[in-house]
């Protein structure tokens, strides 16, 4: 059925040879044979990134990108578009369901070792992928143009002004004028329908370095032979159907039962330049960022640790001189991975909460064990820590006793 023989479909496959590729590429693909289920977040990102994309286009047809208009055309969706609610419910939440999967999946990256060569480039494509999901979310929060979501752009933008001799120019070119008003809406409006599109063709590289290095695994050591290998399909994809069931499960309860509470009740209320709102809060997924940006009292300091918090994750696998992979086999980096694990919920909750008080102490603390945890502590393990014994191979491992328990 795949590889056709006659008709339309050996016409076709002559000349194009996709089903071949499709074959090769989504059913026989050699793939470890011990993944477990945190490997099924990468492709859940991938269906919720078509989500998000479907969603967001027909959301588009019925939005104004007007400071007259916007706020007033995203209520109509709401109440007069033909399930406009659930299309909007869906694009609104999906993007926090998006960004919890990737947040996994990045996070089972660093427990399990898969930055580590030969897979640089892929957790390089990786992350350029996180950088732009996050310049996405961000632009479509403005678009509401509600309350918060004016706020917040105004203080974000005006964070470039701290880079010195081109910073106030940037912000003039961010907002396409000297304050945040309708040139701002329309170029963060055209632009989030954009970025979405360079997202997929970034994915697209990943899977392709993806499948050149193939996938890395709960052991950290590579596939020695077809032993150590079962196809793609039907093992994995029944394993990722039966993920993407519990996600879905997940997924439409926030939808139906609980949409706004990832919301700010603040931009439920019409843009006032006029108005400022107690306490300007960025979404949940740029938190432990907008902690970080807080804690350092200048504000070009913060700007760098606040991009610098990102762009380290580009030197990660040069920062991690060990040879092994998996935490499985790293007893002293296991428990340094779950300490950062519980950093960085920490300055989430930091950035959710005023700079005052005991929040900026905790707030600074937290910001130093981020950066020591990869410039000293990673460094270090790498050449006192002593690991346990790997397996001769994946198979070795999985029909006897196998490793130690995470």
């Amino acid at each position: 059925m795949i590889s056709p023989d006659k008709g339309i479909g050996k016409w076709i496959e002559d000349r194009l040879p996709i089903f071949e590729f499709a074959k090769h590429s989504l059913v026989d693909y050699p793939t470890p044979r011990n993944l477990n289920y945190w490997w099924n977040f990468g492709s859940l990102a991938g269906i919720t990134l078509v989500i998000m994309i479907v969603t967001g286009i027909v959301l588009a047809m019925q939005y104004t990108p007007h400071v007259d208009y916007a706020f007033d055309s995203v209520e109509r969706v709401m109440r007069d578009v033909n399930y406009g609610w659930l299309l909007r419910y869906l694009h609104m939440n999906g993007a926090t369901m998006f960004f919890i999967v990737v947040y996994i999946h990045i996070f089972r990256g660093l427990y399990y070792g898969s930055y580590k060569s030969p897979r640089e480039l892929l957790w390089w494509l990786g992350v350029v992928i996180l950088l732009l999901m996050m310049a996405t979310a961000f632009m479509g929060y403005v678009l509401p143009w509600g309350q918060m979501s004016f706020w917040a752009t105004t203080v974000i933008t005006n964070l470039f002004s701290a880079v010195p001799l081109v910073g106030e120019s940037i912000v003039t070119w961010l907002w396409g004028g000297f304050a945040v008003g309708n040139p701002t809406l329309n170029r963060f409006y055209a632009l989030h329908y954009l970025l979405p599109f360079v997202i997929v063709g970034v994915v697209i590289l990943h899977i392709w370095a993806l499948h050149t290095v193939k996938s890395n695994n709960p052991l950290g050591i590579d596939m020695k032979g077809p032993q150590d290998s079962i196809p793609f399909h039907p093992y994995y994809t029944a394993k990722d159907y039966f993920g993407l069931g519990v996600f879905l499960i997940a997924y439409m309860a926030i939808v139906f039962f609980a949409p706004n509470f990832f919301g700010e009740p603040d931009n439920y209320i019409p843009a006032n330049p006029m108005a400022t709102p107690p306490h300007i809060v960025p979404e949940w997924y740029f938190l432990p960022y907008y902690a970080i940006l807080r804690a350092i009292p200048d504000k070009l300091g913060g700007v760098i640790a606040m991009f610098g918090s990102l762009l380290i994750l580009f030197v990660l696998p040069w920062l991690d001189r060990s040879k092994v992979r998996s935490a499985r086999f790293r007893p002293i980096y296991k428990q340094f991975f779950w300490l950062f694990l519980v950093d960085c919920i920490v300055l989430g909750w930091v950035g959710a909460n005023p700079p005052e008080g005991k929040f900026v102490l905790i707030g600074q603390v937290a910001t130093a064990y981020y950066f020591s945890h990869f410039l000293i502590i990673l460094p270090l393990l790498g050449l006192v820590e002593k690991t346990k014994p790997l397996p001769e191979s994946i198979a070795a491992a999985v029909t006897t006793t196998g490793p130690p328990k995470d």
